[in-house]
């Protein structure tokens, strides 16, 4: 083990002064010029991304865990409307999804008085509600696919024993089952935030201003290429980078296995 990480850091310190001298090259050879003009917008187009990636994380989370239980052990009757939804969900592409809540419920609500009238209307006429509503029903529809398997994955010895014991359900379901599911697909977790992060951009598609469409506005305001999107890349890198850093941390000081006593 020792001999291989001794191969490893000199490649890696190779990839990490070929990456700085690429940035070094990009800084000083092309044109950025354009930058202070478009700062502000991009940094109300970064703070965006980051919002709608951690709703939409917080929130697909929360009904990915009830969609993972129905199908690894709820009955029949919660068990294929689960799988069903994450069938749909997994099976059609994002991008339709969006046009399909934005352009259908978007034009089905105005034809009822009673929503336009409601303190609702203002925000359900702008497009960031449909936005957030596709890509929380996504990152859930996946997630309930690897909870099932994280739930799947524990131990059924210690829930008999668990329930041996006298615990309830719930306490049986909040002490075991559920952490130890979540341990077991952190690293899947990590890697599926990560493409939630990457699948942002589709929501510039319904008019939603996030570090993505600024790089588009750039383009077509000084038809300058290259640089925005490189700055782009840049961006998804780093927030990337960071979330994998995230859950490499939460793994580390995840216990694998449940603590006695």
């Amino acid at each position: 083990m020792s001999d291989l990480r001794a191969l490893l850091i000199p490649r890696r310190l190779f990839l990490m002064a070929l990456f700085a001298g690429f940035v070094i090259w990009c800084a000083l050879s092309l044109r950025w010029d354009w930058l202070p003009q478009y700062l502000p917008l991009a940094l109300e187009g970064l703070w965006r991304t980051i919002w709608i990636l951690v709703v939409t994380v917080v929130l697909g989370f929360a009904l990915a865990v009830p969609l993972g239980l129905a199908q690894a052990a709820g009955p029949w009757y919660l068990a294929t409307p689960a799988r069903l939804f994450c069938t749909i969900i997994r099976g059609t592409p994002l991008l339709l999804q969006i046009w399909l809540l934005y352009y259908g419920l978007g034009s089905l609500f105005p034809q009822y008085p009673w929503i336009r009238g409601s303190e609702l209307w203002p925000y359900l006429r702008q497009a960031w509600p449909y936005a957030v509503l596709a890509l929380t029903l996504s990152y859930a529809g996946y997630e309930g696919e690897v909870m099932r398997g994280g739930f799947a994955s524990v131990q059924k010895g210690q829930l008999e024993a668990a329930r041996a014991f006298g615990m309830p359900r719930f306490t049986i379901f909040r002490r075991i089952w559920l952490p130890q599911a979540i341990r077991n697909v952190l690293p899947t977790l990590g890697g599926e935030t990560i493409l939630q992060l990457k699948a942002t951009p589709l929501v510039a598609t319904i008019t939603v201003i996030e570090i993505y469409s600024v790089s588009s506005r750039v383009r077509a305001d000084t038809f300058i290429v290259y640089e925005p999107l490189l700055l782009l890349a840049l961006v998804y890198m780093i927030i990337a980078g960071l979330i994998a850093l995230m859950f490499r941390w939460i793994e580390n000081r995840v216990p694998s296995r449940p603590r006695h006593g």
